[in-house]
């Protein structure tokens, strides 16, 4: 008996224990309280493209004391190419801290955030990722041209010479100086596409390479160091827009292009350049690189700025971050070109537009005897938003029209049209562009790709003193240059006068393979002028009689 009651004795009292065991259980599973991402100490931060390796920790409170085993990685998003692992450890019994191994290599600048879950509290924590420190290639030119000043000379090296490289334009700085040039543009000079290739220049395989078909960058270094040296700016094209297929960003950056709705990269839409792939300007990160492969440039190889390709495509806010960023650079004067129309280029930035629509007047003029009236509006409607001396690049021919239209000879009545054309484009209002092989007159089209023809520098030396001569005294004259335009242009001749405090320049150009005799207006009639090309005196009555397509310009 007693050894019964002795074992439900036991058996009540193992039972009571259990029973209290239920009721305050060991815990097994890591709980905290809260997480606090704000609080999270990092050692270093991640630099652009370099291997990274740190340890982060994340507090806590509200621990339960509990040992936890090690996390599966957690990827970054925003910038990617970071993973974050929660290392192992166990909890305090109130508050402490978790580690974090960060490593990997960042794709960009820009914060790589990290969404991590804990114990069944959950928040993020981000990395700020430098850029690379650029370091400054030779001393910044100090003597970029202002705006107003400027006068733009296109280079498109596949044509320039027989060699098609640097060193062909090299070989002939001289003489883009003597022509009155203070602003050389490059055309691109990057690697081109492979894929789906057209050998479009405009097919930029890597935004920080030179194409080998021109040199290297010791080449293209020599050719602004030369530039320099002669008092001239360099430029380059920039292709803001769009990049070859086989462009690295196209593997290793697929978000970075605009996809269909099946996931594929697709084309500038509307375009029908179907050998480049359009870029997405919603990705932030893009953006970043995009610009700071830009700035590479003005340090690498000291460039003076950038004509922007097809600036019409990218939107507004690209460009006036780029150009914002791009401003930041203290030891650099820049100049930038948007090669577009939409009037908030000018509030982006940008220091000139493209005289898309003035070309297109001055043709219609020429070539199928519109009225030279027709400019004045655009002096009006091209400047819309301008100020500061924000200018509009005027041109008579370029590398697309070229082409595509004719050569300025055809285009404007032969060769004194060209030239009298020309003297409305760098006198009216505006900044002149030549392109190359336009001041000997060169009588053939360069085509695209413009593999198919070189220049030849020895033809129409004539052409080339005249062009000499327009330029000269445009870089002479502030009235010119800076001016207030009043337009008296009728149907066939454009006549205008530029005034500046006491300089006044009066231009007249017939705009017809035909004698016109122009009445002058009043303030320029029966008047003593200067004649700005020879020097000679001139008394002006009531009327002018203009040789075919002869132009005329007087000063005082």
């Amino acid at each position: 008996m007693k050894n019964n009651l002795l074992y439900f004795a036991l058996t009540f009292f193992i039972f009571s224990c259990k029973k209290t065991d239920t009721n305050n259980p060991i815990p097994t599973t890591a709980t905290i309280t809260s997480l606090n991402c704000s609080g999270t100490v990092i050692g270093k931060f991640p630099t652009i493209g370099i291997a990274y390796t740190d340890t982060v920790t994340v507090p806590y409170s509200g621990g339960n004391g509990i040992t936890y085993n090690a996390g599966s990685p957690i990827i970054s998003t925003g910038v990617t190419g970071l993973t974050a692992t929660l290392l192992n450890g166990t909890l305090s019994n109130s508050s402490g801290s978790l580690k974090y191994r960060v490593t990997g290599t960042s794709a960009a600048s820009g914060n790589a955030t990290f969404s991590i879950s804990f114990g069944g509290q959950s928040c993020s924590f981000s990395l700020s990722v430098g850029e690379v420190p650029l370091t400054q290639y030779g001393t910044p030119f100090a003597n970029v041209v202002d705006r107003q000043d400027a006068t733009i000379y296109q280079v498109n090296m596949r044509a320039f010479s027989t060699q098609s490289n640097f060193q062909g334009v090299i070989a002939r700085l001289d003489s883009i100086k003597a022509l009155g040039i203070n602003v050389i543009y490059l055309m691109p000079i990057y690697p081109v596409g492979a894929v789906k290739t057209v050998n479009s220049p405009y097919c930029v395989k890597d935004y920080k390479g030179v194409n080998t078909e021109f040199g290297n960058l010791t080449d293209l270094r020599a050719l602004i160091e030369g530039a320099h040296s002669r008092n001239m700016s360099v430029i380059l094209d920039w292709v803001a827009n769009h990049t070859a297929w086989d462009n690295a960003w196209i593997t290793q950056h697929k978000d970075w292009y605009l996809q269909d709705g099946l996931g594929n990269i697709v084309s500038p839409p509307g375009t029908g350049w179907n050998d480049v792939a359009q870029l997405n300007f919603t990705n932030g990160m893009m953006r970043l690189e995009m610009i700071r492969s830009m700035k590479y440039w003005v340090y690498a190889a000291n460039v003076d700025g950038f004509r922007c390709d097809f600036a019409d495509g990218p939107p507004y806010d690209f460009w006036k971050q780029a150009i914002d960023t791009l401003r930041n650079i203290t030891t650099h004067k820049l100049l930038i070109l948007a090669e577009g129309t939409r009037s908030n280029h000018y509030t982006a930035g940008f220091d000139f537009t493209f005289g898309f629509s003035f070309f297109g007047q001055l043709k219609s003029i020429f070539s199928s005897n519109q009225p030279a009236t027709g400019i004045d509006a655009l002096n009006t409607s091209e400047y819309i938003n301008a100020s500061n001396g924000q200018q509009v690049v005027r041109y008579i021919t370029n590398h697309d029209v070229n082409g595509s239209d004719g050569t300025p000879q055809e285009l404007f009545g032969g060769t004194k049209g060209s030239i009298a054309a020309f003297v409305m484009a760098a006198y009216m209002k505006g900044t002149p562009m030549v392109y190359n092989g336009q001041e000997v007159g060169t009588p053939y089209r360069l085509t695209f790709p413009f593999t198919a023809a070189d220049i030849d520098w020895s033809l129409n030396p004539d052409v080339t003193v005249e062009y000499k001569k327009i330029i000269a005294f445009r870089n002479s004259s502030t009235a010119i240059r800076r001016g207030v335009l009043t337009s008296y242009s009728n149907a066939d001749v454009c006549a205008f006068t530029k005034v500046l405090a006491a300089q006044k320049v009066f231009v007249i150009a017939n705009c017809r393979n035909s004698i016109i005799n122009y009445t002058l207006p009043t303030g320029v009639a029966n008047s003593m002028w200067t004649n700005a090309m020879t020097g000679t005196t001139i008394l002006l009555g009531t009327q002018l009689s203009l040789q075919p397509f002869e132009y005329v310009v007087l000063k005082k």
